[in-house]
């Protein structure tokens, strides 16, 4: 037996308003706030990086940096994407 819609019609105007209410706030957010801008010493420091994972110590603190680069193609002369997926981090701990 059919459902008749004036039922479903509460709970698609709730959805409906949980979902806008979402998309209006993301919607202000990224219309108010400036674009970052982009630091050039970062970017040539990442494209330094070798691919894959290196850790390094020194007294006081501990280096890491990664890097992942791969190219996906759909068939073997397909259309692709480059990934390139670069991170750095730095960890140090001291006494106060």
């Amino acid at each position: 037996m059919p459902l008749p819609l004036a039922t479903l019609a509460p709970v698609l105007a709730r959805t409906a308003l949980r979902y806008g209410t979402v998309a209006l706030a993301v919607y202000a957010l990224t219309s108010l706030r400036e674009p970052a801008r982009r630091d050039q010493r970062a970017e040539d420091a990442m494209d330094d990086i070798d691919e894959g994972l290196r850790l390094r110590h020194e007294p006081g603190q501990t280096n890491g940096t990664a890097r992942w680069r791969r190219t996906i193609r759909v068939g073997s002369n397909g259309p692709g994407v480059e990934v390139d997926a670069t991170a750095l981090g730095r960890l140090r701990l001291r006494r106060v």
